[in-house]
């Protein structure tokens, strides 16, 4: 009887084997360490945000820069509410930014299903338009915007710091994108089943595109949130001023920036929007990466 025997493995096919598995375990692990550099060079203005917002305002100004604050303190946060009206700026902040984050997301999403789904004449040229005002940017429409706004008398108003931003180029090219690649099947049963195209927009077109409402929402939330020059210009005595620029006004004079208190108002500008994209970041995520794929 013949007894079969396995010839052993080289040494070499060994370490490639064992390469093989640590690439598909780890993927290419010389990677890890610039892309843990460029982590740490993102993460350190906001731990120096952070830091910054709990130290006294000689500990910010030393050289070299120590980062963990050696007496800690809150008279930072304590200056800022009691020099600002937080209570009236967050509102209006919050206000402006909910309701400019609502308009986006019904007028962007209704363009985006018309140029997509719907045919009417010029439908080419409209999306073409939409395209070329991408590429404008937007301090060059910052003053024919205000003669605008002026002319209405809207300037010193909440609504002067809303009206303009409803909708956005952005805004529809992205809901375009994503709409395009639904089934037009959907739209035609739909039809055929009697559904106006309002009913469809709202019954079929939304469910479907909340990935990219989610990402049209967040990105229009923080753009607005940390608005400053519209609302510095727009904006006519303090009870209209938002967050950013109340903390701007608040946190220096003439001769003298206050950074701690400067620190600290950047602290309470960021928890809102971060609070926001943790909420809706797996909406976030899967309308980046599915947009504009069919």
């Amino acid at each position: 009887m013949t007894t079969l025997t396995t010839a052993p493995t080289p040494p070499h096919a060994d370490q490639a084997q064992r390469r093989r598995r640590i690439r598909q375990e780890w993927g290419h692990p010389w990677l890890y360490l610039p892309l843990t550099g460029l982590l740490l060079l993102m993460i350190a203005p906001f731990a120096w945000m952070l830091s910054g917002a709990f130290k006294p305002e000689a500990d910010i100004r030393k050289v070299p820069p120590v980062l963990i604050p050696t007496s800690p303190t809150l008279a930072n946060y304590r200056e800022l509410f009691s020099n600002l009206d937080f209570t009236s700026m967050f509102a209006n902040s919050l206000i402006v930014a909910t309701a400019v984050t609502a308009g986006n997301l019904l007028f962007c999403s209704m363009l985006g299903y018309a140029l997509a789904k719907l045919e009417f004449r010029g439908r080419r040229a409209v999306f073409t338009l939409v395209i070329a005002t991408l590429m404008v940017p937007g301090l060059v429409t910052f003053v024919p915007l205000y003669v605008l706004v002026a002319n209405l008398k809207l300037t010193g108003s909440l609504l002067g710091l809303i009206l303009p931003f409803l909708a956005t180029p952005f805004g529809v090219f992205l809901m375009r994108q994503f709409i395009s690649g639904l089934p037009d099947e959907l739209i035609d049963a739909a039809r055929v089943d009697g559904c106006r195209e309002l009913a469809i927009y709202w019954k079929i077109i939304l469910p479907l595109t909340r990935p990219a409402l989610a990402t049209l929402g967040i990105i229009t939330f923080l753009g607005s949130w940390n608005n400053f020059l519209w609302p510095l210009v727009v904006a006519q005595n303090e009870s209209q001023y938002t967050l950013p620029v109340g903390l701007a006004l608040a946190s220096g004079g003439q001769d003298f920036t206050r950074f701690g208190v400067l620190l600290a108002g950047s602290v309470v500008v960021l928890l809102p929007v971060m609070i926001v994209f943790l909420l809706f970041q797996r909406h976030f995520v899967a309308g980046i990466a599915t947009t504009g794929l069919k």
